[in-house]
């Protein structure tokens, strides 16, 4: 069983700012139901592009709830460029830690934070740019190398920490090795 700081369970018991928020006008979506996790997250943007009200409604687990929960009490306040800068680092750490095996919950925050700051600047976010490695949970390439390069990540087991590939039937866990490979070559 893993183990939760105390942060953790009190934002996954008394999560923060859940909920629709109706006059939200920054709205970013990431995951799926189909892999178990999913996340919305709505921010309230002024005209200073400061961030004054943020919610969010989730679909998985312990560490999925918390770590949505932490992300809507971090970016409060900040400006959008601030909140661009936010990193799954930076979300994990708010919560003192979450085990290795739960990291794609805090990559999920990230994500959808990029998503509501892209939608409230009017830009479309091209949809899984890069070649699709694992079809379960729709992780590209381009994914994997970031999130290598990103968090120093060494084997399928990290990616599948983070991202999810990998993680269901299996298939893709040869095509990972060699996207890590390729990273630590250009290393």
């Amino acid at each position: 069983m893993w183990e939760y700081t105390d942060k953790v369970k009190d934002h996954f018991m008394h999560p923060r700012n859940v909920g629709e928020l109706k006059d939200a006008n920054a709205v970013g979506e990431t995951g799926s139901l189909n892999c178990g996790d999913a996340l919305k997250l709505f921010l309230k943007v002024d005209e200073n592009e400061r961030i004054v009200d943020a919610s969010f409604m989730t679909f998985g687990c312990a560490s999925a709830v918390a770590s949505s929960s932490a992300l809507t009490e971090i970016v409060k306040g900040m400006t959008l460029d601030e909140a661009a800068k936010v990193t799954n680092g930076d979300i994990a750490d708010y919560l003192g830690g979450l085990p290795k095996e739960k990291m794609h919950c805090s990559v999920m925050g990230k994500s959808a934070l990029q998503k509501a700051i892209a939608d409230y600047r009017g830009i479309q976010i091209m949809e899984k740019p890069g070649e699709m490695v694992c079809e379960c949970f729709e992780v590209t390439d381009l994914e994997i190398i970031d999130a290598v390069k990103a968090n120093g990540l060494e084997t399928t087991e990290d990616v599948t920490n983070y991202l999810k590939a990998g993680g269901g039937c299996g298939k893709c866990l040869d095509r990972i090795e060699e996207v890590i490979a390729s990273v630590k070559a250009e290393g």
